[in-house]
């Protein structure tokens, strides 16, 4: 089309060179390198402490004199702040620019990760988490922007090789790195690691990074009540998500309070943000079909990256009885064919377009997590290799053309506000798979322990027989009584084979959520209108 309307007005060969005149303005200088580089690092940090401390919870636990219930918070709180801020990222990027916001986040992002590694108690660290979350959540949507306004159209689909890599690699090195850490050195040293490349990350950026300027006639037209009906509505949320099935959900009066909270703040805030001039989050932007897939396809890749995460450590501590350091050498597999797919699903994506390559994406993610099903306890790392390499190698398969259909189509003015809406649908769709993964594992690990339970009965030979098996094998080392210590044994052996069944059930539901997805492919719009949606506005 844009062609189309220049040689209309000059001749053939004008029109051809066209194109090149674009390059110059596109050019990417040595500092915009640097800085770009410099804010991959900011947010590998910010996405890190989402999880890095997982694997170190009984240790915090220890050192802040917390209970086992209470010391979630030191992860819920984080994530409560980050959901919140992340929406508002876009607006805050227009109005501060995107190198003075990414410099006062990075900047408040370090020094509390510096306040949490002296945190004195409990109340302490979760008030220092929420705001280290509240900074880290605005650098994480900065960097997607940067990628479809600083390069060159060439350039972005290499970039966002690069960009997915870090957003799917830290998530799975969060624990690994936090449970080394932990073991070499202390939990206070998870914090302490930030500081040294928050400080480098904010000074680069300040002197080198240079994308677009201040407005700063958008802090003249703040809303205040839409700001505070997104975090109400986000913050509530979030909290319902992750302490609901500790708190029996709606058997709690404090989950019931927070749901209402979120279900009047949210639709407060849709009509907001849907009707006012000038929105703190432009919804309309969902109008854009591919942008809304996108989305929704980023919200089905959240579900499963940290439901994954989740389910897999639990599974290798209680059946395996591996420590932090043993399950970061199972998980690492997902990483390091993450890394060979770097050299197939570019190639792939270039040659064959988004809507085949995301069909191999969820295709082999929920192949790998189906295989994952068929676990028993003798399961060794070798059962556990094979699914993880086929997950880790079909990741860049889905995040590749997610990030085209996400930003491929908007014009350069409307990227930052798409870029937190799109992140924040990633981490919706891993706290709500968290939620649910969270709830069906406590309830099948009951009903499978009590189907199991009711045939352990005196009129079992099979039952029998392994008691009196362990009664004997404890009486031969002179326990004193050998009888409640082969029921002790006994129930031991039914918990772990409940957890072996819901582990299974768990992959088996999360692979059909992937296969499931494979039914939307046909509602991706494909074709080359990505250029002449942005040529004809910018």
């Amino acid at each position: 089309m844009v062609a189309l309307k220049k040689s209309a007005t000059s001749p053939p060969p004008a029109a051809s060179e066209a194109s090149p005149q674009v390059a110059p303005e596109k050019t990417v200088t040595f500092q915009q390198w640097i800085g770009f580089f410099a804010m991959v690092l900011g947010m590998f940090l910010a996405l890190l402490d989402i999880q890095i401390v997982a694997s170190s919870l009984e240790q915090i636990q220890a050192g802040l004199s917390a209970t086992r219930d209470e010391i979630t918070w030191v992860q819920t709180a984080y994530l409560v702040a980050e959901v919140a801020v992340i929406p508002l990222s876009g607006w805050l990027g227009r109005a501060l620019s995107i190198r003075y916001l990414f410099v006062i986040s990075c900047g408040g992002f370090t020094f509390m990760s510096l306040l949490c590694a002296f945190a004195w108690n409990l109340p302490s660290m979760v008030v220092f988490r929420a705001f280290q979350g509240f900074f880290g959540g605005a650098m994480i949507p900065s960097v997607f922007a940067v990628t479809y306004t600083l390069f060159p159209r060439h350039l972005q689909p290499t970039m966002t090789v690069f960009v997915a890599m870090v957003v799917t690699v830290a998530p799975t090195t969060g624990p690994v790195l936090g449970g080394y850490i932990t073991e070499v050195a202390s939990w206070q040293t998870l914090f302490l690691v930030n500081i040294v490349p928050g400080i480098l990350v904010s000074i680069a950026i300040g002197l080198f990074l240079r994308v677009d300027e201040p407005n700063w006639a958008l802090l003249k037209q703040i809303d205040f009540l839409g700001i505070l009906y997104i975090i109400t509505f986000l913050g509530s949320l979030e909290f319902v998500l992750e302490e609901g099935v500790r708190e029996e959900w709606f058997e709690s009066r404090k989950i019931v309070f927070f749901s209402l909270v979120a279900a009047s703040s949210g639709v407060a805030m849709f009509y907001r943000e849907l009707t006012i001039a000038h929105p703190v989050v432009d919804l309309w932007a969902f109008r854009n079909r591919n942008f809304a897939m996108g989305c929704l396809f980023s919200f089905v890749l959240g579900i499963g990256l940290y439901s994954i995460i989740y389910i897999m450590p639990i599974y290798l501590a209680t059946v395996k009885g591996l420590n932090s350091q043993q399950i970061g050498q199972y998980i690492m597999v997902t990483g390091m064919f993450q890394f060979a797919s770097v050299f197939v699903a570019p190639r792939v994506a270039k040659t064959f377009g988004p809507r085949p390559t995301l069909a191999l994406g969820l295709f082999g993610f929920g192949l790998g997590t189906l295989l994952n099903g068929n676990l028993t306890h003798e399961a060794g790392y070798w059962e556990f290799f094979w699914p993880q390499a086929m997950r880790g190698f079909s990741l860049l398969f889905c995040f590749l053309p997610i990030n085209y259909l996400t930003f491929g189509t908007l014009p350069p003015d409307e990227v930052k506000n798409a870029s937190g809406l799109y992140n924040l649908m990633r981490n919706m769709g891993g706290a709500i798979g968290l939620a649910i993964t969270n709830t069906l594992m406590v309830r099948m690990n009951k009903e499978y322990y009590a189907v199991m339970r009711e045939q352990v009965t005196t009129g079992s030979i099979e039952a029998q027989a392994l008691l009196g098996g362990l009664q004997e094998r404890f009486s031969t080392i002179s326990l004193p009584d050998s009888q409640q210590a082969a029921l002790k044994q006994l129930y031991g052996l039914l918990m772990r084979e409940s957890d072996v069944l819901t582990a299974n059930a768990l992959f088996h539901l999360l692979a059909f959520v992937f296969f499931f997805a494979l039914l939307l492919l046909p509602w991706i719009r494909t074709g080359p209108a990505a250029p002449v949606a942005v040529k004809n506005k910018g």
